[in-house]
């Protein structure tokens, strides 16, 4: 059984995007890296994933430098590739090329003692869509206020 702890949440995501599938990839990090993100000093707020060449990179993500990593450590915004299978990359490929489809990474976390990153296959919302979500989330909020003040 493996344990999962999340580091990381990519909230802007699910505000921004329709998630309509999630895929899990490991990440190449160097030692310094994996210590800063062991601290929690991630932020995946405006990152993005792009395909070159048939290997998959992250862009955006910023992990702060770890402070006792001196020449070690490597430039805090700097493009890291993906770990996933052929297959998985060449289909995410085709899809991102063919409809309008992003790749959003949404979570990171540890796997047992690994470091993985959920990405998503996103269609972005519009504006409408966003207000909609957010005047559903409040009247089920205002339910269970309600739900919860009867209950006494």
């Amino acid at each position: 059984m493996s344990s999962l702890k999340t580091i990381a949440q990519n909230k802007k995501a699910r505000h921004d995007y329709f998630i309509e599938e999630s895929y899990e990839a490991g990440i190449e990090l160097c030692g310094t890296e994996v210590k800063s993100i062991r601290n929690g000093r991630v932020n995946l707020k405006d990152s993005w994933c792009s395909i070159d060449n048939g290997e998959i990179f992250i862009n955006g993500m910023h992990i702060s430098p770890y402070e006792h990593g001196n020449i070690f450590n490597r430039d805090p915004m700097r493009v890291r590739r993906l770990l996933m299978h052929k297959k998985e990359i060449n289909k995410l490929y085709g899809l991102v090329k063919q409809t309008g489809y992003s790749l959003i990474p949404i979570s990171l976390y540890f796997k047992d003692s690994k470091v993985k990153v959920q990405v998503g296959l996103c269609k972005g919302k519009k504006l409408y869509d966003k207000r909609a979500d957010m005047a559903a989330r409040s009247a089920k909020r205002d339910i269970d206020r309600a739900l919860k003040s009867k209950q006494y």
